[in-house]
């Protein structure tokens, strides 16, 4: 199976010290490309860097989570549309709103979403999304840029299904993680998968978050790596009654498309 990570958080501290191992076990797990998240101004310059070294196999976002939204100042805008210049860069984000922890005050959280969408409308790439505990404020604030906005992926989605109807309707993608093998606060998860359509329906770890409860044996260190989206993706498979090769096929070429990415192969060309 080659599979793509849309959501690896590589530039973390835990990663530091081994990386080059991380990526070559996700290789040999099947992982054929990745794209690196950027949720910061320093974490986005730190994905653009960690793509750079790794041509054609990683990529990466730029953009300012809600946690960090006080940084958005025009000065950051102003960075992350220079960083945008970068080919390795192909989805504005992570941004959204995050009202679970609310480490931002929300009215600027808005703000720095909102001028991330005109950042997205203006240069054309498509949109990495999270939200938390905000559905109905993060669903009017992008309804305000309906019709100038690119694909919008809702990242590591873990809401209702109500809330997951009312994204597919919006035309957005869904973001499933290893909060699907979550006995604890996944389970809801596990049904409502069979409803995504198989051209919306991408795939991540959030390494190093998330690790899938259902992995076997558990890691002693707790740590989330790319290499586990193979399980992600067979217990995805189980829950939408289906292959896992239809899976894993179907959301690479979804990825692939939405991020606009090269086939694995010419990418691995030298």
């Amino acid at each position: 199976m080659d599979l793509i990570d849309i959501g690896a958080n590589l530039g973390h501290e835990s990663f530091a010290p081994d990386l080059a191992a991380v990526l070559s076990r996700a290789r040999a797990a099947g992982v054929v490309q990745m794209v690196v998240t950027g949720a910061s101004r320093e974490g986005s310059r730190r994905a653009l860097e960690i793509a750079r070294a790794h041509p054609g196999f990683l990529f990466a976002t730029a953009g300012v989570h809600p946690h960090h939204a006080v940084e958005y100042t025009e000065e950051a805008d102003a960075e992350l549309r220079a960083l945008h210049a970068a080919p390795e860069i192909v989805a504005v984000g992570e941004c959204g709103l995050d009202y679970h922890r609310d480490f931002s005050p929300r009215p600027a959280q808005r703000r720095a979403f909102e001028r991330q969408l005109q950042l997205a409308a203006d240069i054309g790439k498509p949109l990495f999304l999270h939200q938390r505990d905000a559905h109905e404020d993060f669903l009017a604030i992008l309804k305000n840029f309906d019709g100038r906005l690119g694909p919008a992926v809702v990242h590591c989605f873990t809401g209702s299904d109500a809330q997951m109807f009312e994204c597919l309707d919006a035309g957005y993608y869904i973001g499933i993680t290893g909060w699907l093998c979550d006995e604890r606060r996944g389970l809801h998860l596990r049904e409502m998968v069979r409803h995504i359509p198989a051209d919306r329906l991408l795939i991540e770890t959030d390494a190093p978050y998330l690790l899938p409860r259902t992995v076997r044996p558990q890691p002693s260190h707790r740590r989330n790596e790319p290499m586990f989206l193979r399980h992600i993706v067979e217990e995805l498979a189980r829950d939408r009654g289906e292959p896992v090769e239809v899976t894993a096929a179907a959301s690479t070429a979804a990825a692939r498309a939405f991020f606009r990415l090269p086939a694995a192969e010419a990418a691995a060309a030298p």
